[in-house]
């Protein structure tokens, strides 16, 4: 396969210290075409900021993770902004949500995050790559109040909830979690919607899907995935690379030579 878009990844994190350039000068060859970072902090922003520089394949984006909004300063918009309009690659705010996963999150805090980045990303003419866990009914509330342009990422929810998102003219990303054993939501979620808004992703080192789940996962992986959601949408996998490199290109407004 060739002509992916890994929509989704975390190149970097620690887990690829060791062999970061190695990896991204392969990629290449391995059949993706592009790929977007996505940021958890503003260290992340301004490391996948310098990767984007470096492989020409590679945009990124810039934001605060909701899980650190207890150690972001209060100037964070402006540095946001800086990374954003100082490097032409970056072409994305996020990404950016809300995670009630875990216990001692603050939902006051994470939605002041979340909005402050909304109308940072309104500013900025950007698309937002949002992220939510275990929030459906605020993230769905927030989304309709603003109404930005961009992608909810690693969707696993329901057929009703993907169709609440698709109103809102965004994207809905998916990730190797569609190979899992347990995944008949999320498949029944890809099977209804719309060719032009599905994207692909690894969110990688996370996600890795079968026969890799449990491993680092990387954007060679997205093979799989791509195969299990061709096969759900009953088109050839080539076909289904195709159509979402192109929508991806056409929501971080990447134009082809």
């Amino acid at each position: 396969m060739h002509g992916i878009f890994d929509s989704h990844a975390h190149y970097a994190g620690e887990e690829f210290d060791e062999d970061r350039d190695a990896l991204l000068t392969e990629l290449p060859e391995r059949g993706i075409e592009y790929i977007m970072l996505a940021s958890a902090a503003l260290e992340d922003s301004v490391k996948n900021s310098q990767i984007a520089k470096k492989y020409g394949y590679i945009y990124s984006a810039a934001g605060v993770h909701p899980e650190n909004e207890s150690v972001t300063p209060p100037d964070f918009e402006d540095k946001i902004g800086e990374i954003v309009l100082g490097n032409e690659k970056v072409r994305a705010v996020g990404e950016i949500g809300l995670d009630y996963h875990y216990e001692g999150f603050n939902r006051e805090r994470q939605i002041r995050l979340f909005t402050r980045q909304l109308e940072l990303a309104a500013e900025l003419d950007r698309p937002v790559i949002v992220h939510s866990r275990d929030a459906t009914e605020d993230t769905l509330n927030i989304l309709r109040k603003y109404k930005p342009h961009g992608v909810v990422h690693c969707f696993s929810g329901s057929p009703e909830t993907a169709a609440e998102i698709l109103k809102l003219g965004m994207y809905i990303g998916f990730t190797g979690v569609i190979t899992f054993k347990n995944a008949r939501r999320s498949l029944e979620a890809l099977a209804s919607i719309p060719t032009d808004r599905l994207l692909i992703e690894t969110d990688c080192p996370y996600m890795a899907p079968v026969p890799f789940r449990g491993k680092r996962c990387d954007s060679s992986m997205l093979t799989y995935t791509a195969a299990k959601a061709a096969e759900i949408r009953n088109i050839p996998a080539e076909e289904l690379i195709d159509i979402t490199c192109r929508n991806a290109m056409r929501l971080f407004g990447i134009n082809e030579d």
